[in-house]
This record gives C-alpha cells, sequence and structure tokens, in this order.
C-alpha cells in the first residue's frame, strides 16, 4: 500500500522541465561550432590581421589558412541552419517573450546593481534576472551579425549589396571582428556563471 502512495507523489513532487530537449540540443551544437568558428577564425585572422597583433597559436585551429577555412565554412553552415532552429522555435513558442522580457535600462542598472552588491539571488534559475536577459539578447544579435558579416566577406561580389551595408569588405572584417569578441565575452561570462551557480549547468544537461 505504501509503494502504490509514494509513487505518485515521487512523481508529483519532481521539479519541472527548464529547458526542452530541442533546447538543450540546439544549445550544445551551438557552442561548439561557436568554438570552431573561434578558433579558425583567429588562424584567418593570423593570415591577414587587422590590429597590431595576432594570437598565439596554440589558440588558433587550422594550423593554416587553407585548414583553417575549411573547419570555418564546415561550422558556419552547422551554426546557421542551428541558429535559425533556434530563433524560430524561441518566437514560434513564446521563449523568448517568457524569458527575455521585459527588458528596460532601468531593470538592468537595478539587476546589475544587486549582482554588485551580491543580492541578486539565483534561488529560481528558470527566471533571468535583466542582466541575463540583456546579455542573451546580445549574444543572439552577435551571432546574426557575425553570420551576416561572415557572407559579406565570404560573398564580396555576389551579395555587394550585404557588403556595401557593412561599410565596405576591410569594415565588413572589423564587423565581424566585433560580432567574434562581444561572442567570446559572452562566452567567458557564461562559463563563470556556470561555475558559480553549477545547478544552470545541470539544468542545461538534463533540463532540471
Amino acid at each position: 500500500m505504501s509503494l502504490v502512495v509514494t509513487q505518485p507523489l515521487r512523481r508529483a513532487t519532481r521539479a519541472p522541465a527548464i529547458h526542452p530537449l530541442i533546447v538543450r540540443v540546439n544549445h550544445w551544437i551551438n557552442a561548439a561550432a561557436i568554438v570552431v568558428m573561434i578558433l579558425s577564425g583567429l588562424q584567418i585572422y593570423n593570415a591577414y590581421p587587422i590590429l597590431p597583433f595576432v594570437f598565439p597559436r596554440w589558440m588558433t585551429l587550422g594550423g593554416w589558412l587553407g585548414g583553417a577555412l575549411l573547419w570555418h565554412f564546415a561550422a558556419m553552415w552547422v551554426l546557421m541552419v542551428n541558429f535559425a532552429l533556434q530563433i524560430s522555435y524561441g518566437f514560434v513558442s513564446g521563449r523568448y517573450r517568457r524569458k527575455l522580457l521585459p527588458l528596460s535600462p532601468q531593470l538592468v542598472g537595478k539587476d546589475l546593481l544587486a549582482a554588485f552588491r551580491g543580492n541578486l539571488g539565483h534561488a529560481d534559475i528558470s527566471v533571468y534576472n535583466a542582466v541575463q536577459r540583456l546579455l542573451y539578447a546580445g549574444v543572439l544579435l552577435f551571432i546574426l551579425l557575425a553570420i551576416l558579416s561572415g557572407f559579406a566577406l565570404w560573398k564580396p561580389v555576389q551579395l555587394s549589396w550585404l557588403t556595401f551595408v557593412m561599410g565596405g569588405f576591410e569594415s565588413a572584417r572589423i564587423v565581424h571582428f566585433i560580432a567574434m569578441a562581444g561572442i567570446s565575452g559572452f562566452i567567458v561570462l557564461h562559463v563563470a556563471m556556470a561555475v558559480l551557480v553549477p545547478k544552470t549547468l545541470r539544468a542545461m544537461v538534463v533540463g532540471r
């Protein structure tokens, strides 16, 4: 009799899913593709620097320009398809509306001040604070900017209108570099948060 009673209770008290399976799979595919693109992108950058420095060889992927381009283009298609699925699901399911709104400078300032004071709680990781909403919305824009500027660099003649919008080929390179830097900065903050609040990483692995 006790088994019959405790079984439903155990199921009833099970924590609700924070991240659906499609979100978790999408997240990890994006993460892998972006890491490959950043590392190979650094090798491409080193072949023709736009700033007065290059990156250490151990930070790059591909070995040389040709090898880096192969890695970069392979990861590019994975990222594009996966990102399109992510954006579509986010808007159609209402996930972006629930997770990223409301968002305003006042809310961001308030939560940022609370974070500096150590008063920003993480009891309910299913609800993003305003700083998290800004970062997640920002990285989506940086990924989109990286894709668009990347196409402007890849097909500057066929997509001359896009290259023109970016301010020309050299300006598109700068835009692409800025987008990469923004994504890299987000990754650093994202990993730091996962270390400080390990249950956020667990939720992205098992969903709860």
